[in-house]
């Protein structure tokens, strides 16, 4: 649209004043804060249920939802019983979270002016505080972190920090933590605890402390380690320790893999299958003809997991995509219930959720549309299994094997006729030894002189 009296367009001028402000290294400061993103419609789509909370909002994307409302109440019983139990005023609390308040709002893309300007600001500094303590008093409820002091205060019969609601409430409030739009910065709670127990920040016992909250059987990570982003971002780097192991064959030395088998097809071609001495999701190779794999319990919240990690590392930019492969791997080697039932008998899938088709049918599900990057590990054990499948040798050997070792009736059979291959060959031979024999004993009499 061109300006009155024939001047340059609005828009023309709008953007060339912005050409002298742009910096790359303001861009990547900008990009850099982020960290807790709105899942876009093309994942979300898929299965919406999977990325929404479901009993708690935790920061601002899901703040206000009337069917999370019912938890407000909680939250503010939780914030007085910290703060009666700590004895600290709640101005300190909030002095310390105001001086990372940017930090904490740069964390969320998209942030609405509603949580920035004016009044928002506060708004979101007790929003911040009340869902942080809310947090902070859930995971101790259990009494497992061991940060701070007893939480024995409530009521026996409190609906969430009672042993009744540990028991029945809190794993809903667990899954709702793994949700990517519903994360709060663990600087945060780091903020929240160094005024509670008047000591220096230590990220090291926030990652420990949700942790110990989220997995069953954590990894804690070593003293000294780096904060968290989130909650989320703390429990995938628990899955993902130690490195890959280089491949046995370079990529180059391997053909390009053919379309992947299923986990029964690979047992029928030779492949043996193994638990890995690890859980991380790392710890996959191939070695010998023996494929190991790390053990993973599949339970109700496990969809969810994956794909709110799957998102995690779609939307942040140098995450990696190390969960996404696994996923991509697993759907590749499961077709059916007869693979998961093959990859649990070797206790490397424990299942939780009842039939083996409900397990193939969730691996198969949450791995539609995924992107990988290429030349990953993953895909080189991929090539190298395809490879030992190729093998003439690898495949006589393993249809050998299924076919007469696969029972003792088989095995028994394949002997006793063995034995009467050897028995008839050992008689044919001897038979015919003795025709020999006797012959020559026959032309030597014959052909003897005459005695003189």
């Amino acid at each position: 649209m061109a300006a009155a009296g024939g001047g340059r367009r609005v828009w023309v001028v709008d953007v060339e004043k912005k050409l002298g402000e742009a910096d790359a290294s303001v861009e990547v400061s900008r990009w850099q804060r982020h960290c807790i993103y709105r899942v876009p419609a093309c994942i979300k789509d898929l299965k919406p249920k999977a990325y929404r909370p479901q009993v708690v909002s935790l920061g601002p994307f899901h703040h206000g939802d009337p069917e999370l409302l019912p938890m407000e109440e909680h939250k503010s019983r939780a914030l007085r019983h910290l703060l009666r139990r700590a004895r600290k005023p709640l101005e300190e609390f909030v002095a310390a979270v105001e001086e990372v308040a940017e930090q904490l709002a740069s964390a969320y893309l998209d942030l609405g002016a509603e949580w920035r300007d004016g009044d928002g600001r506060e708004r979101f500094l007790e929003m911040m505080i009340v869902d942080g303590c809310f947090l902070l008093e859930v995971m101790r409820a259990t009494n497992l972190d061991g940060i701070g002091k007893d939480t024995g205060d409530y009521a026996p019969n409190d609906p969430i920090f009672s042993h009744h609601g540990v028991l029945y409430m809190v794993p809903y409030i667990r899954r709702d933590m793994l949700m990517l739009e519903n994360q709060l910065p663990l600087l945060l709670l780091e903020r929240l605890v160094a005024v509670e127990t008047a000591k220096p920040p230590n990220g090291d016992a926030i990652n420990r402390m949700v942790l110990r909250f989220l997995s069953t059987s954590p990894r804690l990570p070593p003293s000294g380690g780096s904060l968290g982003l989130h909650a989320l971002d703390v429990h995938r780097r628990n899955m993902l320790y130690g490195h890959y192991q280089a491949p046995h064959w370079t990529s180059r030395g391997v053909p390009e893999a053919d379309i992947i088998r299923s986990a029964v097809e690979l047992y029928e071609a030779g492949i043996r299958f193994k638990k890995s001495h690890s859980e991380s999701l790392h710890d996959i190779r191939f070695r010998h003809g023996v494929l190991s794999l790390p053990a993973v319990t599949v339970d109700d919240s496990t969809e969810y997991m994956f794909l709110n990690m799957m998102a995690f590392e779609r939307l942040h930019v140098g995450a990696g995509n190390d969960v996404t492969a696994y996923v991509f791997f697993m759907d590749n080697i499961i077709d059916s219930a007869k693979d998961v039932a093959l990859l649990s008998s070797r206790g490397i899938i424990q299942n939780a959720v009842g039939s083996d088709k409900a397990v193939a049918k969730l691996f198969n599900s949450i791995s539609k549309d995924v992107v990988l990057e290429p030349d990953s590990v993953l895909d080189a054990v991929n090539r190298e299994v395809n490879a030992y499948c190729r093998k003439p040798w690898n495949m006589w050997r393993a249809n050998l094997i299924h076919t007469y070792f696969r029972s003792p009736w088989a095995f028994l059979s394949l002997a006793a006729a063995i034995f009467l291959l050897v028995m008839t060959i050992m008689q044919t031979v001897y038979t015919v030894l003795q025709f020999y024999q006797q012959n020559n004993g026959g032309d030597g009499s014959s052909a003897a002189p005459a005695p003189m």
